[in-house]
């Protein structure tokens, strides 16, 4: 039981960790992403500052590592986002490998226990005792040593049930990530074109030679 007991001390102190987590995200996500696009379609400048006053956010540092690059190409803007995507959603997967071990470990733990309970019950049991008084306690010995198998499930359960939700949350959170970068890399690049076609109509025509020739 001590072990099983260590297990839902990790188990529980991951599930509150993560959920505070993601109760400071889900509340303004959406927000902070529909401000900077909205901003990025007027000015550049404005959009970066509003991602940058949002750092606390995933998405906000996520859209400011490709805004916060001066004139960059669309490829490196490309880069951007998404070296800054993974980072992010590395982090929002946290906790996720223990919470994997302990599903897998908890019920093993609880059936040891109840095999090595189950062992120390019926060690003591001579074949002449059954039936008799003195296999009276054998029946409170089984009952207590099928708790830790109870007791691993239960924590196996409880951890992947919250496991399931974190790794819901991190697939939304991939989905805006990927419908906001590409939002954002689509205005960029029609802005760089446009900014390329400008430039090629203010470069003067070339000068020709004229080449004069012996009558």
């Amino acid at each position: 039981m001590w072990p099983l007991l260590l297990l839902s001390f990790l188990a529980l102190a991951t599930i509150i960790e993560r959920s505070w987590f993601w109760s400071k995200i889900l509340t303004r996500e959406r927000e902070v992403a529909g401000r900077v696009l909205e901003a990025a379609r007027r000015d550049w400048p404005a959009a970066a500052e509003i991602a940058r006053k949002s750092n606390d956010q995933p998405i906000g540092r996520f859209l400011y590592s490709a805004l916060e690059l001066q004139n960059p190409d669309p490829e490196v803007f490309q880069l951007a986002l998404q070296a800054s995507a993974d980072e992010e959603l590395a982090l929002m997967r946290r906790g996720e490998k223990l919470l994997e071990a302990i599903i897998a470990i908890a019920p093993l733990l609880g059936l040891l226990g109840t095999v090595l309970g189950l062992i120390q019950s019926l060690g003591n049991v001579r074949i002449g005792d059954l039936g008799t008084d003195a296999t009276a306690g054998v029946t409170t010995g089984i009952s207590e040593a099928l708790i830790t198998t109870a007791t691993g499930l239960i924590i196996a359960i409880m951890s992947l049930a919250f496991y399931r939700l974190f790794n819901g949350l991190v697939s939304g959170q991939a989905k805006l990530f990927r419908q906001s970068g590409n939002d954002l890399e689509l205005m960029y690049r029609k802005n760089w074109s446009r900014r390329g076609d400008n430039i090629l109509v203010q470069e003067p025509p070339p000068t020709q030679t004229v080449l004069e020739t012996d009558g």
